[in-house]
């Protein structure tokens, strides 16, 4: 198990003065069976009046509007998180029983229809249906797909953009964390394995010492049901572990931004973003 203190700094700086803007922020994550939040807490500036509720989707969701004149928003969340390895029953789940499981549930109908987001070129498709009729179970076929997907595209910050598409990353051959989660999705639901975006962070360095802080980003990987929902890391080809912090489930991004909003103001704005993140036991 370890402890984690993250502080993750974002917003825009606008070129003039905005009248008003109205925002929500997926940036503090919640307790689960694999984490336990000690602390959670969002600064917002301009000093602006919130409320949070959970969404559809799980996902803790600050809610807020400026309505006084401002040239800058800034959002500053700090979470102290215990983190556990993730484990994983032996599930011998066969297609007839996963197709039956799927049918039964609205949770599973909803992860298993691709959008613009994440719908698979037909070279993706085709890998999936091979990797999924050489496995012997749904779990196994998955781990295989998610896991040729990652191999297939390489990490390579600014060669997609955060409208990017499974499609864009796939005819590129580069990407980043989001596009390769997009391409594992939708390459799970062509064979019929439900599957869900997750957002969160994941701390870069696994010998970090006690008290050092290193500085990191916003991470997205994959979950599929097989029995059990059970997480992958494609971007760096591990299972979830005590290094990764869940922060949102969705179809895809376009469910779990970190930060979404409309504004009255000039039409260009700047985004910074800046995560730390602390190894504290």
């Amino acid at each position: 198990m370890k402890r984690l203190r993250i502080r993750h700094e974002t917003g825009f700086n606008y070129q003039g003065e905005v009248s008003a803007s109205y925002n929500e922020a997926r940036m503090l994550p919640a307790s689960a069976d694999r984490q336990f939040v000690l602390h959670s807490n969002l600064e917002i500036r301009p000093i602006s009046s919130s409320h949070t509720y959970v969404d559809y989707w799980g996902t803790r969701v600050s809610s807020f509007e400026i309505l006084t004149p401002h040239k800058a928003l800034s959002l500053t969340a700090t979470s102290l998180v215990e983190v556990r390895e993730q484990q994983h029953s032996d599930h011998a789940v066969g297609w007839d029983e996963l197709a039956g499981e799927v049918e039964s549930a609205t949770a599973f109908v909803e992860q298993l229809t691709s959008r613009r987001r994440t719908d698979p070129p037909e070279e993706v498709v085709d890998i999936a249906r091979r990797l999924a009729a050489q496995a012997a179970s749904p779990c196994e076929a998955a781990l295989a797909i998610s896991t040729e997907i990652g191999r297939r595209i390489e990490y390579m910050p600014g060669a997609t953009s955060v409208t990017s598409t499974a499609v864009d990353a796939w005819e590129a051959g580069k990407g980043v964390c989001q596009d390769i989660t997009h391409l594992a999705l939708g390459a799970l639901r062509s064979v019929g394995i439900p599957a869900r975006y997750v957002s969160g962070y994941l701390h870069p360095k696994p010998d970090a010492a006690i008290g050092e802080t290193v500085s990191g980003e916003s991470h997205a990987w994959v979950e599929w049901y097989c029995g059990e929902w059970r997480g992958f890391d494609p971007t760096n080809l591990i299972d979830i572990g005590d290094r990764h912090v869940t922060v949102g489930r969705g179809r895809d991004y376009d469910d779990v931004p970190p930060l979404r909003g409309v504004y009255a103001g000039p039409y260009s704005s700047s985004l910074f973003v800046r995560v730390d993140i602390t190894r504290e036991a």
